[in-house]
């Protein structure tokens, strides 16, 4: 799979050809001998006028952005070296990422803190509760001695933790391959290290939860209504609810009968702050209103991709259950944007 191939939700559906929209001509069905866990089968369902790549490809941050956002924004990690028993040994540290993105981490456990050895470096963080992208970084623990870059770590950890640290206990991991994960049973995909390190966060990690949470709890009914304007569905939704938002747009997760599916709306240009982000969802907002009400003709052509991925059943009763994993991406005209 490509690096930048979407993140999707495990959801359980009772045939493989019930999906969110109508099952266009193009969609196959993708032989159950094929389906076993860890395996992602993509299959893409173009509209009519099919987006371009280059806009289905910025519906949503590059796994190389993604990784590096999970690690400004984890507090800690876990560190694992092979000991001199042959025995591999994890521990859990606090960490800060310079400016390439590389872990400078707090280590007092000299059995670990062992220069130029072999080292795997792995964190994590939830997304609202519901969803943990992660990354494991493969290289090798370096001491750091330059004053100038032990100087901006110190600053770094301050900022993040508000407290100093010891400059003697931190040691750097360098950054020689990197495996980035969506999420818990997904299939994991390399980033290029040079792609990770010339990467940037994405600029709202650190107002992303506020966000979701202002959505979800004050605007629920905008959150439900976009879904329901933007996104060409069968599906009947007894819930909708906003579990991400980067600068390209934002996540959903749509409770049904069926199961959870996983939804990418994208904006319609990039954000890049909290007052950008509310801009285009009020936009958004506004217009599905118009929509629904018959006040205004949708300024947008509802197209996208499906994927799907197919796991073993596992907790359901059912004799014939293929749990399935969608994302749904929309690329919404820049009509949408000029209407207002």
């Amino acid at each position: 799979m490509p690096s930048s191939s979407p993140s999707l939700l495990s959801s359980p559906l009772p045939s493989p050809a019930t999906v969110l929209c109508k099952k266009p001509a193009s969609l196959r069905a993708v032989p159950s001998g094929t389906a076993r866990r860890g395996v992602r089968v993509v299959v893409a369902a173009a509209a009519a006028a099919a987006a371009p790549v280059s806009a289905a490809s910025r519906a949503r941050p590059s796994a190389a952005e993604v990784a590096r956002t999970v690690v400004e924004l984890a507090p800690s990690g876990t560190l694992s070296v092979v000991g001199p028993d042959g025995w591999p040994l994890g521990v859990g540290a606090r960490f800060v990422a310079d400016a390439a993105g590389a872990p400078a981490l707090c280590l007092a456990a000299a059995e670990v803190a062992v220069p130029d050895a072999p080292s795997s470096f792995h964190v994590e963080f939830r997304q609202s509760g519901a969803r943990t992208p992660q990354c494991t970084m493969l290289g090798a623990l370096t001491k750091p001695s330059d004053e100038s870059v032990l100087k901006k770590l110190s600053t770094r950890w301050q900022k993040k933790f508000g407290e100093e640290i010891d400059q003697d206990l931190l040691y750097l991991i360098s950054v020689d391959r990197v495996l980035h994960m969506e999420d818990f049973n997904e299939d994991g995909m390399w980033v290029v290290p040079s792609e990770y390190t010339s990467a940037e966060p994405d600029p709202l990690r650190n107002s992303a939860e506020n966000l979701v949470e202002e959505f979800n709890s004050k605007h629920a009914e905008d959150v439900h209504r976009i879904y329901s304007i933007f996104v060409e569905s069968d599906l009947q939704a007894a819930d909708v609810k906003m579990i991400w938002v980067d600068r390209l747009g934002f996540d959903l997760h749509v409770h049904s009968g069926e199961g959870v599916f996983a939804v990418r709306i994208p904006f319609s240009r990039d954000v890049s702050d909290e007052k950008g982000v509310k801009s285009s969802f009020n936009m958004m907002s506004h217009h599905a209103w118009e929509v629904e009400k018959s006040y205004a003709s949708p300024e947008f052509e509802k197209r996208g991709q499906w994927f799907f991925m197919w796991e073993e059943p596992s907790d359901f009763h059912m004799d014939i259950l293929l749990p399935c994993m969608i994302a749904l991406f929309l690329e919404i005209d820049e009509g949408a944007h000029e209407y207002y």
